[in-house]
């Protein structure tokens, strides 16, 4: 009974447009790109299997580093690529699902791990 419910209340929420977060982020395209696809896009630059599509699992990727240009930073939700550092001394990163496209900005490290290949 409660399998029904809960199909039906999605199904209500689904046709209302609205849909909870771990339901947008479980959504995959056609292309195979899931609703949250940081992760997916760092795969398409750097490789690596469907377990790479969640963000923090990067963290298990390559070796430890510091923040240097070319290493992958990775957050407790989201991950990208240092691509260099303004004059301001702020890292430069490239990262998809960044505001839902792939951007390169200046952006903070602060509790970030760092990971080269």
């Amino acid at each position: 009974m409660r399998r029904v419910y809960l199909a039906a209340l999605m199904a209500v929420v689904t046709l209302a447009g609205v849909m909870p977060a771990e339901a947008r982020r479980s959504r995959v395209s056609e292309e195979g790109r899931p609703g949250a696809w940081c992760g997916w896009w760092m795969r398409t630059q750097l490789g690596g299997g469907p377990e790479f599509n969640l963000a923090a699992n990067w963290k298990r990727w390559g070796r430890s580093s510091g923040p240097q240009v070319g290493a992958v930073v990775v957050w407790p939700h989201h991950v990208g690529m240092i691509t260099g550092r303004n004059s301001k001394g702020q890292w430069i990163v490239k990262s998809g699902n960044d505001g839902g496209r792939v951007r390169e900005r200046a952006r903070s490290v602060s509790g970030a791990v760092f990971r080269v290949g």
